[in-house]
């Protein structure tokens, strides 16, 4: 059985808690990590360096990164991938990862905002 609200506090926690689910499913993120999950990708451990994104967002609290998926993007010499997008657009695409690899991203690239250059297979031209 759910618990009671029983104080203004414990509502406005709750009001706050949803505010934060509902901007990450409106859109509003800073980060948007996408996995090609093409059957290429799922073959080489697409799904496993997703779940390794995802967990590695929940284990750091961050609630302004969004996981996405999408089909076959090409170059199977390189997957799994993932393209790192920003909130103002800048991609950067990782190629041959692993579990590790997407934790080192997480905590690399999202948290501290330096791009693992030694994973990087795509960068758009500037």
């Amino acid at each position: 059985m759910a618990d009671k609200i029983r104080t203004l506090d414990q509502l406005r926690k709750i009001r706050e808690e949803t505010r934060k689910k509902m901007s990450i499913r409106e859109g509003k993120y800073r980060f948007k990590i996408t996995i090609p999950m093409g059957t290429s990708g799922i073959v080489m451990g697409a799904r496993e360096v997703m779940k390794a994104f995802l967990d590695a967002i929940e284990e750091h609290g961050l609630t302004d990164v969004v996981v996405t998926q999408t089909g076959f993007m090409g170059s199977r010499n390189i997957q799994p991938v993932a393209i790192v997008e920003d909130d103002q657009g800048n991609k950067v695409t990782y190629g041959n990862l692993t579990p590790e690899k997407a934790k080192e991203i997480v905590e690399r690239h999202i948290i501290k905002g330096e791009k693992v250059q030694s994973y990087l297979v795509l960068t758009p031209l500037e």
